[in-house]
């Protein structure tokens, strides 16, 4: 608390009069050094909400007989999740203050939740809408669990059963994960913040995330319809599985995780692997292993000997004469196929003969022509081509014969 100098006064002289500013400066300390104004729960009626252009909402607070005028600056106002409305009733948290430029006594509100169930029901689906409009709650963006997990985060409260459950689980099933606890408040105004602060915390440091609490009313579970907190396990960079109330509760959380599980103890269950599981498996992995090794050593027994004892005097002898065997066998096909194939090129060489013999001149002379020929050996092929008195020779098929062109006719 600053403190303030005031002159004393003389006896001659009345008590001093302080300023405006020095008398709203020793309420304002006053109300903020008293433990009893810090931190305070204020349940009413909203009337008067006004929202400026900077994002400040300014509302009265009010019931039966009194009310008390409140702000909520840009940063509460942002995640509020819910669109606060004149004669919503909802419960307030925040410190009492001054405002000296008015000299008036107001509430900064830190964190605001509606109260009564058909306040919280239109908060709640005034959210629902928004974040589906954006697909967060889309199938195709939800993600896998990892199979094994190496770390897993765990946001909940640290006391209560919910921490004890999840890591007697966690311990059972697979003791090889490092578990990081993130302690957070899991209900009341401030509880959507501190969720948000533990979120972080862990994020980078576990390959899942498990947000968890037990069951409560419906007020006590409305921090877990925090549009900012759904917002959070959306940009977390790994899987979030939510385990909130029983298995009939139903908040915003769990509609934007990768996952819902019923209970604390069933979310645990579905991030880690079955120890007992997995030892089963391996043994059945490492006997089929153990049998492929034995099958394989017996055949290279059975391959080894059988090549031991084609290097004994009696494994060559049998290989020797079954070469052979093959190698007669072979060189009896080989004389057969060469046998067959000049056959074959004989009755074709044959049918051509014969066929180059019915075209062949010589055979034509035989079926009574032909050809006459010049001295030199040309072909007399026209009649004009020969004169009276030429020498011609006529080429028969079994000799010649000399002869002088007497006279010619036209045809």
């Amino acid at each position: 608390m600053e403190a303030i100098a005031v002159r004393e006064a003389r006896a001659d002289e009345g008590p001093r009069a302080l300023t405006v500013t020095e008398l709203t400066r020793i309420l304002r300390e006053t109300l903020r050094s008293n433990p009893l104004l810090g931190r305070v729960l204020v349940r009413g009626e909203a009337g008067n909400v006004q929202r400026t252009p900077a994002g400040h909402v300014f509302f009265g607070l009010k019931d039966a007989n009194a009310q008390i005028a409140c702000v909520l600056f840009r940063d509460a106002s942002e995640g509020l999740g819910f669109d606060l409305e004149d004669g919503m009733e909802v419960v307030a948290s925040g410190d009492v203050d001054l405002y000296a430029r008015r000299g008036e006594v107001q509430l900064v509100v830190r964190a605001l939740t509606p109260a009564g169930v058909g306040a919280f029901w239109a908060a709640f689906q005034t959210t629902r809408r928004r974040l589906a409009a954006e697909g967060l709650f889309e199938e195709s963006r939800k993600r896998p669990l990892p199979a094994f997990p190496r770390r897993i985060g765990v946001v909940t409260s640290e006391a209560g059963a919910v921490i004890h459950d999840v890591l007697v689980v966690l311990r059972r099933r697979f003791p090889l994960a490092d578990v990081v606890v993130a302690p957070s408040l899991v209900q009341g105004p401030e509880a959507p913040a501190s969720l948000r602060a533990a979120l972080a915390a862990v994020q980078g440091r576990v390959d899942v995330v498990l947000v968890a609490r037990g069951g409560g009313s419906l007020e006590d579970l409305w921090c877990f319809n925090d549009e900012g907190l759904a917002r959070a396990i959306a940009a977390c960079p790994v899987p979030v599985v939510s385990a909130v109330g029983h298995e009939t509760d139903l908040t915003i959380v769990d509609f934007v995780a990768d996952l819902r599980a019923p209970t604390p103890s069933a979310a645990a269950e579905l991030v880690a692997p079955d120890r007992a599981e997995l030892m089963a498996h391996v043994a059945t992995l490492g006997a089929g292993l153990l049998r492929g090794t034995r099958d394989a050593l017996r055949d290279r027994w059975t391959a080894l000997a059988s090549l031991g004892y084609r290097l004994t005097p009696s494994g060559l002898r049998r290989d020797v004469e079954s070469n052979g065997r093959r190698l007669r066998a072979a060189g009896s096909g080989l004389e057969a196929g060469i046998r067959n194939s000049l056959r074959r090129d004989q009755e074709r060489l044959t049918s051509l003969g014969r066929r180059l013999h019915l075209l062949s001149p010589l055979g034509t002379l035989r079926r009574g022509y032909a050809i006459l020929l010049r001295p030199d050996g040309r072909v007399v092929s026209r009649a004009g081509e020969a004169r009276s008195g030429d020498a011609l020779l006529v080429r028969l098929h079994d000799g010649r014969l000399h002869v002088h062109v007497e006279a010619k006719e036209d045809p």
